[in-house]
This record gives C-alpha cells, structure tokens and sequence, in this order.
C-alpha cells in the first residue's frame, strides 16, 4: 500500500476527477493491490481517528466544526469484488462517473475502483495508478497530450511524488518498475523545458532593463532558441551596446 497523503494542492481542478475530489479536505488512500476489507477497515479508523482530532481541538475552542474542515476519505483501489461493495453498503451516485462508490452518507467514505473508471481525460490522472492494462493505456494518453497542457504540468508533480515513492521502496512490484521507467523521459523532458525557460526568463529580463521593451519579433527568436544557445547568449550579453548588436547575433545563430 503507498503511504496516505491529504491534499488541497492550488491547480487541482486541471485533474479533472482529482481535482472534484479534493474541492474540500480529502484523506486518499491509495492502494497498489486490491484493498481487502481489513484494510478499508483501517482506512475507516484513521478517518475516525481524525475526526475525533477535529473534535477535541473544537471543544477546546468550544466552537463548532466547520463542516469543510471534516475530510472524505478515498479508498483508491484498482479493483474490488461485489462482496467488498456490497459489504461496505457502497453504491454509486448519478453525479459521479462509474466506479466510484459511496458508502453511508455519515461515514463520509468512497471507494474508487480505477479499473472501473470510464477511460476519459477527467480520470486520466487516476487510471495510471491502475494497473497492467489500465495503467498503460493511461501513461500513452498522457504521453500523447501537448507538452505545454496544463494537465501534463500538474500531473507530473504529482507523478514525481509517485516515483520518489517508489524509488525508497525497495520491495517494488514488476509494474511499478515498469511506469517509473515509461515515466522517466517525461520527468526529463518536463524538467528541461522548466530550465530552458527559466534561462529565456533571465536572459530576457535582463535585455529589456538596459535596452528598454525588446521588439515581440526578437523576443520570439529568443525564445526558439536550444539552451546551448540560450547559454551562449547570455554571456555575449555584455558585449552588446545596442539592439542592433542582438539583432545581429540571432540573425547569425539562424
């Protein structure tokens, strides 16, 4: 099982049915096998365990519990039987996409089954959680969105958490290793694309303070540039007296 994490992460609406999930406090519990009932049943105690938390603070304060502070728990779970469902007393709800079920209103408790999630871009993030099948239809689809997709951007922030998750775990399953290595050229790209832009952030910061506004059309160019040439730029900076001088420059780098 991968350790909890809560969240109320800024941008999660771009995770479409993460993004519905975590609108208010949310505990996910997220489970590489199929959780048995003994483990929802502890996911339900720590839950309980919370809630208990927030209720002594609010005695002491002697104020009410603001219900937003009161989190719903998500049991992430790739598949589960009728038998766990039933037993749990889950069903499904008309407003939430299949395989997510609901258990009693007051237990404030989901089970979300991701092989069960219809395959749509809302619960891309979720389905690569999954596994085997599931989970490799998932990484080509996000593999297969721009580069520049808002989606793309959150999702491997979370996705790194993942990697770093599995890394430490030194007992890791065959298909864990297998999305830690599809997901590797995706961690490079993404992290060169943040310094390449960073660099053209700079370098343009720095242009438009001794020259004034530099022309969109010399700006474009800038920002075509490889990071090799965006490095050679910068240190010819000092050495140009005029806009002229970059014109020039980036007129004999194409």
């Amino acid at each position: 099982m991968f350790s909890p994490f809560t969240t109320q992460t800024a941008n999660i609406e771009t995770l479409g049915l993460l993004g519905k999930m975590a609108t208010t406090a949310a505990i996910f519990e997220p489970f590489r096998n199929p959780a048995t009932k003994e483990e929802i049943t502890d996911c339900l105690l720590k839950l309980l365990e919370v809630r208990n938390a927030i209720q002594r603070e609010a005695n002491r304060n002697k104020t009410p519990i603001p219900a937003t502070e009161i989190p719903q728990l998500w049991v992430l779970t790739p598949t589960a039987s009728e038998a766990i469902i039933s037993g749990f007393g889950a069903t499904l709800k008309s407003d939430w996409v299949e395989g997510v079920y609901f258990l009693p209103e007051y237990l404030r408790t989901a089970i979300v089954v991701i092989h069960q999630l219809p395959s749509t871009q809302e619960t891309l993030w979720l389905r690569i959680l999954g596994r085997g099948r599931v989970q490799q239809q998932a990484v080509d689809e996000l593999t297969a969105l721009p580069a520049n997709h808002p989606f793309v951007e959150v999702t491997l922030e979370l996705l790194y958490s993942l990697q770093q998750n599995l890394r430490i775990n030194q007992n890791i399953e065959i298909d864990d290793r297998e999305l830690v290595m599809r997901l590797a050229p995706l961690y490079q790209e993404d992290r060169a694309r943040a310094i390449q832009e960073g660099e053209q952030k700079v370098i343009l910061r720095l242009l438009n303070r001794r020259f004034g506004e530099i022309d969109l059309s010399l700006t474009e160019q800038i920002k075509g540039l490889s990071t090799e040439k965006l490095e050679a730029l910068a240190e010819q900076l000092l050495y140009f007296n005029e806009v002229a001088d970059l014109a020039a420059w980036l007129k004999q780098q194409s």
